[in-house]
């Protein structure tokens, strides 16, 4: 499968489809249920909790380690995921749209954190490690694309169906439908394009390892105390600023924000911010392959937080010319695509060993309850400090992993491609 696996053809969209559902669920909501009405304590707490079939998907992913092939797993739930936003789309038209669509991405977010795992185990066996390395950043920049197709394409559409017809419900029911449409096409590309050579588990394979051994060995790695701490706080800031800087952006500058309309969140993050996040990404995967992850770790989480301080700046000066908002936003992006190269880098590191599949899904599990916890009161904290000095707290919550990261133990040149 290795010799002959054509990455170029499906590690971009194969990873386009596992962030988009994301993005859309966690993100796009967020404007979304800001727009139809309800309120930052509840967009904070609500759409935090859809973060939790990502915690919990180690529960489940030795099952899909050790059943079926991972091509199998992420084919059948990319279309399922096509189906939830599909009735998403339906019923926002309808009274009690909030608990239902509520539901219906819950459904979506189990079947999109089963996905990544498919895709996380498919990439990880396809692959030779120094591949893993070259194609991270490849990976990394159209995960993160797709998020920003959510972010600028998806929120673009929608403020322009907002405007053309002056009904939110209506114009997010049809943005919804589009995206289901859009998923749709991505999960029939990557039914052709993915390699078909992938050799499922015997049977007495899947009974040598079970739920519990699998589980188990994972916290048997070195380090693993300090290993998990690292991943609960590296992205405690992060989680906080991605659930408050949409409201940030729309709200009215009486009440600290900064009042752009849907569009313009659109065109920035669709645009300038698109670029900048697919440079940032490809040269961080370039200089890990180049360097290893040693020389890059310091550097690259400070990339990747030191940004923060431009949304410190925007919140307390509320300039008067959008182009500082662009500024802020290109260099954030820059500096994400750069940085969380090194992150996933490091996880990879984590993962390896055997049932490196449903390893790497646990360490991205404790990821992703560290994004949902400080999510869900982030809501509660910036209706009590005001944005400046929420964006304040959001950069001085970057400082523990920060600190912790100095004290990990791992080979310097891990990543780094081998010379021929």
């Amino acid at each position: 499968m290795k010799a002959n696996n054509q990455p170029w053809f499906w590690i971009p969209l194969l990873n386009f489809a596992s962030g988009f559902p994301y993005v859309i669920i966690i993100s796009v909501s967020v404007l979304m249920y800001k727009n139809l009405g309800i309120s930052n304590e509840d967009i904070g707490m609500y759409t935090s909790l859809l973060y939790l079939p990502w915690v919990i998907k180690p529960l489940w992913s030795p099952f899909i380690d050790l059943h079926g092939t991972k091509r199998k797993w992420f084919l059948s739930m990319q279309l399922l995921i096509s189906i939830a936003f599909l009735l998403v789309g339906f019923i926002i038209p309808f009274n009690g749209f909030f608990i239902m669509s509520l539901a219906i991405f819950w459904v979506a977010a189990f079947a999109s954190a089963s996905n990544d795992v498919a895709t996380d185990g498919f990439y990880l066996l396809a692959l030779e490690k120094e591949q893993q390395s070259l194609f991270l950043g490849i990976r990394s920049t159209f995960y993160r694309a797709s998020m920003l197709t959510g972010n600028g394409l998806i929120i673009l559409l929608a403020g322009y169906l907002e405007n053309k017809y002056g009904d939110n419900q209506k114009a997010w029911s049809y943005t919804m439908i589009f995206v289901g449409l859009v998923m749709t096409f991505l999960t029939v590309y990557n039914y052709f394009a993915t390699p078909k050579a992938e050799i499922p588990l015997k049977e007495g394979e899947s009974e040598e390892k079970n739920f519990a051994t699998v589980f188990a060995s994972f916290f048997k790695k070195k380090q693993i105390g300090l290993v998990l701490a690292f991943i609960l706080l590296f992205r405690l800031g992060e989680s906080q600023l991605l659930k408050m800087l949409t409201p940030f952006l729309v709200d009215k500058t009486e009440v600290g924000g900064l009042g752009l309309v849907t569009e313009d969140v659109g065109i920035i993050y669709g645009t300038f911010g698109l670029v900048a996040l697919t440079i940032g990404g490809i040269l961080g995967g370039i200089a890990i392959s180049k360097n290893g992850l040693g020389k890059w770790m310091l550097p690259m989480i400070l990339t990747m937080h030191l940004p923060i301080l431009g949304f410190v700046l925007l919140a307390h000066f509320h300039p008067a010319s959008i182009y500082y908002v662009y500024v802020v936003v290109i260099l954030e992006q820059f500096g994400y695509g750069f940085g969380f190269a090194a992150f996933m880098m490091y996880l990879i590191y984590v993962a390896e060993g055997e049932s490196k599949t449903s390893h790497y899904a646990i360490a991205t599990g404790f990821m992703a309850l560290g994004m949902m916890l400080p999510g869900m009161l982030s809501g509660y904290i910036q209706q009590y400090l005001g944005y400046g000095n929420f964006f304040i707290w959001v950069f001085l919550a970057t400082i523990p992993g920060l600190i912790l990261s100095r004290f990990l133990i791992f080979p310097k040149d891990f990543g780094k491609k081998i010379s021929e």
